[in-house]
């Protein structure tokens, strides 16, 4: 069984993830950059270790100097939380090598997934449907080219070993291909070694669906449902919900069916998300797995009732699943809008002090933080702060719990997304629940209408 918990993250989600060993049991480790000394994890954790300056690669990304604090500490588990070195396959090994629990899939099933071409010939072995294109990573432009001529325009040409929005180039024209290609190479070269790019025919406004999936050693996975992420900006998720709206219970049950079946095709343990693109027809492609705790986990656990990281914790300290699908039951529905340090309009980052802080609170509502006033915002890590999530017993009554609650939410000295999401709240499209990745393009003032990612037309 685990007894103590190294958690390799910051901000709420360490504060989350200690929270659920508390509430285990379990006692909680914590690590710290020079940024991050009087953060709320540090102090809420039972034991903290200072890791390094405060840029990334000095800190939370020092995969040496994090197992050195793990061995010090005399942890038994590394939790990773999301982001940072979380879906890095390096640090999982590094930390079975030091004989430690490792709170999330194995090191090789990780590997496997960095590649998408690989997660994508995996997909089709386990009869689940991909996006028309390669299979393999491309380096001829000879071959870009047939693939343009096989798929026809609109394409995307991706990194293989890219992420988060990373490293996806849209090609309307024949023309701009190699362009495209080279930017590609050169992107793939810099950030994963020349991993390879493979190409993709474009789906026009599709909408993105994702499903939850809970998985124990031996073949043992489970399903929470699936959710609404289609609120996206260049490619980074803004708003999700949970259940998808305007989806027919035939359709929850295929992707649901789906995301099962690849779970257990790749030997998955743990938490993780399967992710599907939804396009007009009705057809379900399979994107990618996200192999971690994924930063809307709470609009599934509103509707389930069950704490997604609590299960975590249990499926690593016991080999077991906490438990079997026909227990898990969804009510109501809650959403999620992702509270950012950015500026509403331009979506700049917005580092600084908080001078004043207010969260919304009440039945149905939770708040996912690490704010307190006179905290300062540093410029060198991801600029979400906080997360607002409601729950209603029907859609409509969940967002306009979330609307009053981001009205009773104020958040001076730093720019925040708040009026952004306001807006969101308010858009025709959204209230019917029939909306695709294409919205907050559509919202963004003429010109600024990006479709969020580097376009070649």
């Amino acid at each position: 069984m685990i007894g103590k918990v190294l958690v390799a993250n910051r901000g709420e989600i360490a504060r989350r993830v200690i929270r659920a060993c508390h509430e285990l049991g379990l006692k909680a480790v914590a690590v710290y950059s020079d940024a991050d000394r009087e953060a709320l994890h540090v102090r809420e954790a039972d034991e903290a270790y200072h890791l390094g300056r405060s840029r990334p690669l000095d800190s939370y990304l020092n995969i040496p100097r994090i197992i050195e604090v793990l061995k010090q500490s005399g942890a038994d588990a590394v939790h990773p939380g999301y982001g940072f070195l979380a879906e890095n396959a390096r640090f999982a090994r590094a930390v079975e090598e030091a004989g430690t629990c490792w709170i999330g899939p194995p090191a090789d099933v990780m590997e496997v997934l960095e590649s998408k071409c690989r997660s994508r010939r995996l997909a089709r072995e386990a009869g689940v449907p991909v996006v028309p294109g390669s299979l393999e990573g491309l380096h001829d432009f000879g071959e870009v080219e047939e693939w343009f001529d096989r798929l026809g325009p609109p394409v995307a040409l991706k990194i293989d070993r890219g992420g988060g929005g990373k490293g996806i180039y849209r090609v309307d024209d024949r023309a701009r291909l190699r362009e495209a290609f080279e930017a590609a190479c050169r992107e793939s070269e810099a950030y994963f070694g020349g991993s390879g790019v493979y190409i993709e025919k474009l789906l026009e406004n599709p909408r993105h669906i994702e499903v939850q999936v809970l998985a124990a050693p031996g073949g043992q996975v489970v399903h929470l449902g699936e959710r609404e992420c289609s609120v996206q900006r260049r490619f980074q998720k803004l708003v999700e919900e949970s259940p998808a709206p305007d989806l027919d219970e035939e359709s929850r049950r295929k992707v649901a069916a789906m995301a099962v079946r690849l779970a257990a095709h790749l030997g998955y343990v743990n938490a993780g998300t399967v992710e599907f693109l939804h396009d007009t027809d009705g057809h379900f492609y399979f994107l990618e797995v996200n192999k971690r705790i994924q930063v809307e986990h709470p609009v599934t656990e509103m509707v389930t009732g069950r704490d997604l990281v609590q299960a975590q914790l249990l499926v690593a300290g016991t080999g077991r699943l906490p438990f079997r699908q026909e227990e898990i039951e969804r009510r109501g529905h809650a959403v999620e809008a992702r509270i950012y340090a950015e500026d509403p309009v331009s979506f700049l980052p917005s580092p600084g002090t908080i001078t004043s802080l207010s969260l919304p609170a009440g039945e149905g509502i939770r708040v996912d933080h690490a704010l307190e006033e006179g905290l300062r915002i540093p410029p060198y890590y991801d600029p979400l702060i906080a997360k607002v999530i409601a729950w209603g017993e029907h859609r409509n009554a969940a967002l306009e719990r979330l609307a009053r609650a981001l009205e009773e939410t104020s958040i001076a000295g730093i720019a925040t997304s708040l009026e952004f999401h306001r807006r969101l709240l308010a858009h025709p499209a959204f209230r019917l629940g029939r909306y695709h990745t294409g919205l907050v393009a559509d919202m963004l003032p003429t010109g600024e209408g990006e479709k969020g990612w580097m376009s070649f037309a």
